[in-house]
């Protein structure tokens, strides 16, 4: 009996990869950007890496907000996929499109506008100084990174999830050209340093956003969503439909990320070499968070059809199918972390620079523990982001974002505070902190889903059975 019960969710595993596989390559693309830079800047010297680090715990936080609310169109839009009603999908994504690209625009705005900060916050004033122009680029990116979110969670309710891949694709074979030309001045070029990073980072993302909306409006399924839309055509009802989902979606998001950069944060206090290091570690788990963000979707977009066909048994079933098939690669990552600890920092930094090898030396050893912290916290990562995508695809967001604050902000912080700065536990104690707050997320939520689950399937159960009475 146990093993036809395990089959009926194995046997998702397919799909569930099919289905998930370009999101996870989409989202890995956008990493690989940060990776690309990280790797050609960390060849300058760690106070450039610093920098970066620095700059981008900015703009994660701004991310954060953007990407988190734009995830709103997705249910909406498989939904209204599900019941064979494109106008309503259609509807829904002008809604999303409309709010994503005034968010855009204000949160360049409040990046610009504080960067500041960084004065304020006891970082390394080299590192500052660096960092000031490196974030000006950067920032104003931001713009067609969130508007490309809108089409892409509209491409991604529709199950279209390998255009999105395409276009970053695409866009990462920009950067690592921009990069090498102008971080390093080849062929000519002016060399820039971390700005050229920047600037690679800007252009890269418009192009994304062009060819995306390229790729649609060819699209039979969903060139009807992205041609003739009449932006400023709004409903109140439209507009607070998309807030009412994307805010909390976006708070959700913005609680995770401001704790891993609060931690880039608390690194900085420790150092330039430590606030390296974090960003080295950072970069890499982020890598393997991007497999489980992107089953995340998976779970968003399966759930949303079957919560818009209310077959809530079925939405249980898959839900729980791609929660297992996270584990297992979470588990997988760990075994590489653990394994690799050691050797995989060392690819972020000059070995054979003579001049800065001590600085390098330190910011490999630091690295290396807080991969091992990055290992254990793979599984409870993957298991509260996925969960998170079920949830969303059952429109259900307020009491999720709640547990996010809980676990992240009146567990997790408090934590890293203390054993980063107060211990002896230094770098490793701050990620000590970020392991507990993905843990008690992780139990919450799939408390919060067994509970809205069972109960949905319950009340569906009482009105067949009034039908049949």
């Amino acid at each position: 009996m146990y093993t036809v019960q395990l089959t009926q969710y194995t046997k998702e595993f397919r799909y569930n990869w099919r289905l998930a596989a370009p999101v996870m390559l989409g989202m890995l693309g956008h990493t690989f950007v940060s990776f690309v830079d990280n790797i050609m800047v960390g060849q300058i010297g760690t106070a450039e890496l610093a920098a970066v680090s620095l700059g981008n715990s900015f703009m994660f936080i701004a991310m954060s907000l953007g990407i988190g609310f734009s995830t709103a169109i997705t249910p909406l839009v498989a939904a209204a996929d599900a019941e064979g009603d494109a106008a309503k999908g259609k509807n829904a994504f002008k809604h999303g499109l409309f709010l994503c690209t005034v968010f855009g625009v204000l949160l360049f705005l409040m990046v610009y506008f504080a960067k500041p900060l960084m004065y304020l916050m006891k970082q390394p004033e080299e590192v500052v100084k660096l960092a000031m122009p490196y974030l000006d680029l950067v920032a104003f990116s931001l713009i067609p990174l969130v508007i490309f979110q809108a089409f892409k969670q509209c491409s991604d309710g529709l199950s279209m999830t390998k255009a999105p891949m395409y276009a970053t694709l695409l866009a990462n074979i920009v950067n690592i050209v921009l990069n090498y030309l102008l971080i390093f001045g080849k062929f000519g070029f002016p060399e820039l340093g971390i700005v050229g990073a920047a600037i690679g980072t800007l252009v890269s993302r418009v192009i994304m956003l062009v060819y995306l909306w390229l790729i649609m409006k060819r699209n039979l399924k969903s060139q009807f969503y992205v041609i003739g839309i009449k932006l400023f055509t709004l409903t109140k009802e439209g507009i607070r439909r998309l807030i009412n989902l994307g805010f909390p979606s976006a708070l959700q998001m913005f609680f995770e990320v401001a704790i891993f950069t609060a931690a880039i944060w608390l690194s900085g206090i420790l150092g330039k070499n430590p606030q390296a290091a974090n960003q080295i570690a950072l970069n890499l788990s982020t890598m393997t968070f991007m497999i489980a963000m992107g089953l995340s979707v998976a779970a968003m977009v399966r759930v949303g059809n079957q919560n818009g066909l209310r077959r809530y048994r079925e939405l249980r079933r898959i839900a729980f199918s791609i929660l297992f098939l996270t584990t297992i690669l979470a588990v997988i990552f760990a075994i590489i972390f653990v394994l690799f600890n050691a050797s995989l920092p060392k690819i972020y930094v000059d070995f054979d620079d003579a001049v800065n090898f001590n600085d390098n030396f330190e910011v490999v050893s630091i690295a290396a523990k807080l991969l091992i912290v990055a290992a254990v916290f793979q599984i409870s990562d993957g298991i509260q982001v996925v969960i998170l995508g079920a949830l969303r695809g059952m429109q259900d967001v307020k009491i999720p974002t709640l547990i996010t604050f809980i676990a992240y902000w009146m567990v997790g912080f408090p934590i890293s505070y203390y054993l980063g700065l107060h211990t002896e536990y230094a770098s490793a104690g701050i990620w000590m902190g970020l392991l507990a707050g993905l843990t008690t997320s992780g139990v919450l939520l799939l408390i919060r889903f067994n509970y809205l689950s069972k109960k949905l399937i319950r009340q569906k159960d009482k009105e067949q059975e009034l039908e049949a009475a």
